[in-house]
């Protein structure tokens, strides 16, 4: 992806669309980004692949959950029912996109855009490169949706299945779903970048998938789900502080509300990963064991724009840098469930 910013392309010597340099090579605040920049033997490649996934995944392990523990989850529909779904909004009382952009439909529309615009001006380059990038991450959701459903015991059969944890899926997925069209439509109002290239992106990425290593295991991709959930919490929170500090008012609104939501579904998540605990802690301990041993992927970390096979770290450095989302925050998201769920008591249930 890449972003325009006032028409101008930057660039970091020849590193091509939505990148920065390695770490060592930052030398000021200043995004730099191209989407014009590509490799001669890039473009021949791509014209011979149409699509092609940015890089190769892990190797692939599935159903790795015995096959009795499904019965777990089918004995726990009772109580996700009524202490999972709670934590949904109705539809009526949930906020919208157009809560927060000007209304196509006043007659102040277009003061309406050019005061947001005015404000957006304020926003240096690095804060969109992140803004964009968690825009990106939230459009993403086909993919969430569809990794959920490959989780045996819990997915959503039929696909209008009327079971809890089916009905939750749905549910969480359209709610989720206003997250990525907001951001994206305030990106666009904006005219701070290149939407072309941030939509070729997000077709790249949906198409790409993701690969959390999750073994089609409700054990691990609750645990999963948990993470991400904290963590998209933390980064749309600290957009929003920085947006405030900005002078943006509206748009400290629109991460702070997003925030709020992710905050939300963190608690669910980590509902049902410690109602396993309580009633299976074999299986979530050496779940939890297992997450510990891998590096936790990110959920858009197959990120590409055609021309950039390490996109996502680019935009990470990003991120650290502002301090948005930095490996701090990954240590303290890991100490925070293991003292949420009890872990180290619990332990001794297994043998690992």
């Amino acid at each position: 992806m890449a972003l325009q910013l006032n028409h101008l392309s930057f660039q970091f010597h020849k590193f091509p669309s939505f990148s920065l340099p390695p770490m060592a090579s930052i030398r000021s605040p200043t995004v730099f980004m191209a989407s014009t920049l590509r490799s001669g033997s890039k473009e021949v490649e791509n014209l011979k692949k149409p699509f092609s996934p940015p890089r190769e995944v892990h190797v692939q392990v599935t159903h790795s959950m015995p096959p009795q523990k499904i019965e777990i989850f089918k004995s726990m529909e009772n109580w996700a029912e009524q202490n999972i779904l709670v934590h949904l909004k109705p539809v009526e009382k949930s906020w919208q996109p157009q809560d927060f952009l000007p209304d196509p439909a006043s007659d102040g529309f277009h003061e309406q855009v050019k005061e947001l615009r005015e404000r957006a001006k304020e926003l240096p380059d690095d804060y969109f490169v992140v803004l964009v990038g968690d825009m990106i991450t939230e459009e993403a959701l086909p993919t969430y949706q569809t990794m959920l459903n490959t989780l045996d015991g819990v997915r959503d059969e039929t696909g209008a299945s009327l079971t809890s944890w089916a009905i939750w899926t749905r549910a969480w997925t359209a709610e989720e779903n206003r997250h990525g069209d907001l951001l994206n439509k305030y990106l666009y109002l904006s005219g701070r970048v290149d939407m072309r290239q941030i939509e070729k992106t997000i077709q790249y990425l949906i198409g790409s998938g993701m690969d959390p290593r999750t073994e089609n295991s409700p054990y691990l991709g609750f645990i999963y789900t948990s993470f991400q959930e904290r963590a998209t919490f933390i980064s749309h929170g600290n957009t929003a502080r920085h947006a405030k500090e900005h002078g943006d008012m509206k748009l400290a609104q629109i991460c702070g509300t997003i925030a709020s939501d992710e905050k939300r579904h963190e608690t669910a998540y980590t509902k049902i990963v410690e109602k396993l605990f309580e009633i299976d802690p074999d299986g979530p301990v050496l779940a939890f064991a297992g997450t510990m041993r891998k590096e936790i992927s990110m959920p858009a970390h197959l990120m590409y724009d055609g021309s950039d096979d390490n996109l996502f770290d680019h935009f990470s450095i990003v991120a650290q840098r502002l301090r948005v989302y930095i490996a701090k925050d990954y240590a303290n998201i890991l100490e925070f469930l293991v003292g949420k769920w009890n872990v180290e008591k619990l332990i001794g249930f297994s043998g690992d």
